[in-house]
């Protein structure tokens, strides 16, 4: 049931004020633990630091998008350094489950979890949870839409009107969960086809694929550009900061991620990393979400639910399929698939990880009947260091390996 206390930002602010203050000095009996952290940065720092005031542990901790988090993993199969990967889009922690990549862990508090946060644990074979639930939709900058005569985007057809051209940002289907997510969703509205018509179409109101799903909506925010094509509980954060954002999603439906978290087979400190875990399932733990502005659906059931978090009741949802989407298969090239064709063109001085889309590169794709081979073309090979993948790919090729 959705409750709203008075203030529930602040009473878990309150909470881990003490902790947040205090010196960065850790019990060194309490041993460490390495964590992947793919949320937010503030939520980050926050669950670093409460749980390793209130343990012992020493929390090590990197920052990575879902995309990135996967591939380091994959890079460190034999040697793992990491023991629990917390946070991000939950397709690809399917896909680190299915590939051996992480622990299996059936936890004691998981009747304690809404049923989808217990169905991403069923279908991974107890090698993921899901920790918290947000919908994909718009973002749109208020002040913009305005001062450009602008009518609030409404659907993913209003996206592809010409009004809108250069306008809108979105993610980097190869470095963040936020733009698979959006690509596995038109792709199940859709169909392939159709989908990649689709965005194909969209490419040319693109402005800048961003490495990292929420970079899109703190464009919106700072008025670096009018739409954006991101999660919608990363719009109340940015609000509260005094910017002019608002968020809606489209009437055709939408997806929805399952943020989840994964303890890694091969774990170093294994007994700290589950304990890290079982920390975050906890009610107390996952209020920290909202204290740090991020307005997903905690997956606890008992965790008092932000006023500001989307009430799922009122969104039209499409059926998502976590579990094929998750899947491997459903992200490498499969034989006589397709082709995809790639121009990128950047000026010799750029050294930016972001690519102005509209300005540098061109991608387009070879019609179904022309789709013999799943080789990629690259120009030049400056590609492969992942600046932009965009409408190229498709439901079979959405792995950063994909295209090279």
């Amino acid at each position: 049931m959705r409750s709203f206390p008075k203030n529930p930002w602040l009473m878990a602010c309150l909470a881990a004020s003490a902790a947040l203050a205090a010196p960065a000095v850790y019990a060194q009996d309490g041993g460490q633990v390495n964590v992947i952290c793919s949320v937010q940065a503030e939520w980050c720092n926050m669950i670093q630091t409460v749980f390793a005031k209130s343990t012992g542990i020493k929390v090590n901790m990197s920052l990575k998008g879902s995309g990135e988090a996967l591939a380091q993993l994959i890079a460190e199969r034999a040697n793992p350094k990491t023991d629990v990967w917390f946070g991000g889009t939950g397709d690809p922690h399917l896909q680190a489950a299915e590939a051996g990549l992480s622990l299996e862990y059936k936890s004691p508090t998981l009747p304690q979890l809404h049923t989808w946060a217990q169905q991403q644990a069923q279908q991974s074979q107890y090698k993921t949870v899901g920790i918290y639930s947000g919908p994909l939709g718009f973002g749109y900058n208020t002040e913009l839409l305005a001062k450009k005569k602008l009518a609030v985007p409404k659907s993913w057809a209003d996206l592809l009107k010409p009004e809108f051209k250069g306008e809108i940002q979105v993610a980097n289907p190869a470095s963040s969960g936020t733009a698979y997510t959006m690509v596995a969703t038109l792709v199940q509205m859709m169909g392939e086809d159709k989908a990649f018509d689709y965005m194909k179409a969209l490419h040319k109101n693109i402005s800048q694929y961003t490495r990292s799903g929420t970079g899109p909506i703190k464009a919106v925010a700072r008025g670096e550009t009018t739409v954006s094509i991101s999660f919608v509980h990363d719009g109340p954060g940015e609000k509260l900061q005094g910017f002019p954002v608002e968020t809606i999603t489209p009437v055709e439906g939408t997806g929805a991620e399952i943020g989840s978290m994964s303890i890694i087979k091969g774990a170093r400190h294994l007994e700290q990393a589950k304990k890290f875990y079982e920390w975050a399932l906890t009610s107390q733990a996952q209020q920290f979400g909202a204290a740090s502005k991020q307005f997903q659906l905690p997956s606890n059931k008992s965790t008092p639910v932000d006023a500001r978090v989307p009430d799922f009741k009122k969104l039209k949802f499409i059926n998502y399929d976590y579990a094929k989407y998750g899947a491997s298969a459903e992200r490498r090239p499969r034989p006589k698939s397709f082709r995809v064709r790639v121009y990128l063109v950047l000026p010799a001085s750029s050294a930016s990880p972001l690519v102005s889309a509209g300005a540098s590169t061109f991608a387009s794709l070879v019609p179904r009947s022309s789709r013999a081979s799943t080789s990629a073309t690259l120009s030049p090979p400056r590609m492969a260091s992942g600046a932009m993948l965009c409408a190229i790919f498709s439901a079979s090729a959405r792995s950063p390996n994909a295209v090279r």
